[in-house]
């Protein structure tokens, strides 16, 4: 069971998408995980071939589990135990050798809600959302599953605004936290108590970007054009290479500076929480190619299907707040990365430009960093050449 993050305890393993005796290359998905952020797809590690499958879908399992066996010839193989509950052969000894536990199993929806009836498709629910949905009083059969086979996942649940509340309670009775904000809170709150943060902000004037990108969605069609946070990744990407103590892992206390730039994008999910899925080596892409890889990633975190590389392998976070949202934003370094770049809102702004006193397009940009790897000089060297990078869209 792969750890998808620094906030992730445990997963459920939802289904396999290998057997026995199958070749698999490095990076190819084996297995759906469902965990906090949602259904993932997990990559296998090495090529080789699968030899056997030791878990049986519907479990879950703390983060290091061993969950199947490959030979490969590019790493070696551990000569690790095999577990206790090995994968039973048949669909019905699988059934009765899931754990004994109802949270460990995905559970028939038809079982759970009475009022679903015997002609009703059978539906599935995970064991998070499960819990969840009972907590809060929803309804499941009325819920469309965005997991496996139509299983209803946390994702699909709504959020407390969303519900229909027919009376008004005289009291209100605290809600217990779903796991995704769980997660977040216990990550963040070990980033404040354990990360030095420093935090720098910059005023930089994007009338040049913006007229750069009008003219480049001039001649395209609406699903073709460029939007202003490619332009601004991108820019993001090509600079990080110069300052390797904002990109990179902080653990054991020493400094591992990346070789590539994996810039993770938060997204925000309709019924609440985000995600936080990484651009893979996005200092190697065009901004095209970082437009398309936007909306392919904001897509499938939607429908909770991102890849176990793309929630694990960020080296640095951008977060953006988005044009209806404040002028600026201070974000909480995810750990174990050392800077996070905090984006506001496009808003209109008195500018100076060559003596004269003009309106520009003016974006709040936020570094936090960590001071054990950082000071405040690298931080504003890199603001610095960031603004000036912004004014000459056309160079990249």
């Amino acid at each position: 069971m792969p750890a998808l993050g620094a906030d992730m305890r445990d997963g459920t393993l939802i289904e396999w998408q290998i057997k026995p005796g199958d070749r698999v290359e490095k990076g190819d998905t084996i297995a759906v995980v469902e965990t906090s952020k949602g259904a993932i797809e997990m990559e296998v590690y090495h090529s080789g071939t699968i030899s056997e499958l030791l878990i049986t879908p519907d479990t879950k399992l703390p983060v290091g589990s061993v969950l199947a066996r490959m030979t490969t010839t590019d790493a070696p193989v551990s000569s690790i135990p095999k577990p206790t509950a090995p994968m039973p052969s048949t669909p019905e000894t699988a059934a009765s050798a899931t754990s004994a536990d109802s949270h460990d199993t995905i559970e028939s929806a038809a079982e759970l809600n009475p009022d679903i009836g015997s002609n009703t498709e059978r539906r599935f629910i995970s064991p998070a959302a499960h819990m969840q949905a009972q907590a809060t009083g929803i309804d499941i059969g009325q819920l469309q599953g965005s997991g496996p086979q139509g299983a209803i996942l946390l994702r699909d649940l709504p959020s407390r605004t969303e519900q229909h509340v027919e009376k008004p309670c005289p009291t209100e009775t605290a809600q217990p936290a779903s796991s995704m904000r769980q997660a977040i809170s216990e990550a963040m709150a070990r980033s404040k108590q354990t990360i030095p943060h420093y935090y720098l902000t910059m005023d930089i004037d994007l009338t040049n970007a913006q007229h750069w990108l009008a003219e480049q969605n001039q001649s395209r069609d609406p699903e073709q054009r460029l939007l202003l946070p490619a332009l601004l990744i991108s820019v993001i990407a090509r600079l990080l290479p110069r300052y390797p103590a904002l990109n990179g892992t902080f653990i054991n206390g020493q400094l591992t500076p990346s070789d590539t730039v994996n810039i993770g994008n938060t997204i925000s999910l309709r019924q609440g929480g985000l995600v936080v899925p990484a651009i893979l080596n996005a200092n190697t892409l065009t901004v095209d190619e970082t437009m398309a890889v936007l909306r392919d990633l904001t897509e499938r975190s939607r429908r909770g299907r991102l890849r176990s590389s793309e929630i694990s392998e960020a080296t640095i976070t951008v977060t953006s707040i988005g044009e209806r949202g404040a002028d600026s934003i201070t974000g909480v370094i995810y750990p174990p990365q050392v800077a996070i770049i905090g984006l506001g809102r496009v808003r209109n702004a008195a500018v100076v430009s060559e003596g004269q006193l003009a309106i520009g397009e003016i974006m709040t940009v936020t570094l936090a960093a960590d001071h054990r790897v950082s000071d405040g000089l690298t931080g504003a060297r890199f603001l610095h050449a960031l603004a000036k990078q912004l004014q000459q869209p056309e160079a990249l």
